[in-house]
């Protein structure tokens, strides 16, 4: 697994928790700053923070062209809650986000920072990476309230739809860098071993 390289995306948020988490599973992990960067990185996190400010940083430094290329070229590109905005095709009440994944997304639809909360899930992962329940952590998470028939639903918290995967695309309304578990990490990681035909 040492020839794969994973990058997340290191504008604002919470990126190093992420960076350490892929250290665990045993792969090589960058700090993305700049746009040339994703053209030597096998798959991108996006992570939490706030949504807004990532986006304005990635006007500011350039990163469209880039990331477009990157989806097109079909690599593993993972979301996690403002990452899951930015990603999505439709963003409720406002402009369209980045269109790579069939959802619509609602902002902070399970309440402010203060209404943050815990809850064992059942994931849908493929590879028998089932197993028990995983511990999730919701922060101002936003909702997917609508998906296309591509895209496969991997987790729900009662009816909601919070963890989501589009062909190269998977989005996350909670925050699994935040806990101990390392299965969907090693999912994504998965991912971009079957982009560069490793498995």
């Amino acid at each position: 697994m040492g020839s794969i390289v994973a990058g997340v995306l290191s504008l604002q948020g919470a990126f190093e928790e992420h960076v350490n988490k892929l250290k665990e599973c045993g792969i090589s992990a960058v700090e993305v700053r700049f746009p040339e960067q994703l053209e030597k990185i096998d798959g991108l996190i996006i992570p939490g923070g706030e949504s807004t400010t990532i986006n304005k940083l990635l006007e500011k430094y350039k990163f469209k062209d880039n990331l477009d290329k990157f989806n097109r070229k079909h690599k593993p590109i993972f979301g996690t809650c403002a990452g899951l905005i930015l990603l999505a095709k439709n963003i409720e009440g406002e402009d369209k986000g980045l269109g790579y994944i069939d959802i619509e997304v609602r902002r902070n639809a399970y309440g402010r920072q203060a209404d943050s909360f815990e809850e064992p899930l059942d994931l849908s992962l493929d590879r028998g990476e089932n197993g028990g329940k995983f511990e999730s952590v919701f922060i101002r998470a936003p909702k997917i309230i609508s998906a296309g028939k591509g895209v496969a639903i991997l987790a729900r918290y009662n009816e909601d739809m919070v963890l989501a995967r589009e062909n190269n695309v998977m989005v996350c309304a909670f925050h699994p860098e935040l806990t101990d578990d390392l299965r969907i990490h090693k999912y994504f990681i998965n991912m971009m071993k079957n982009y560069k035909g490793e498995n």
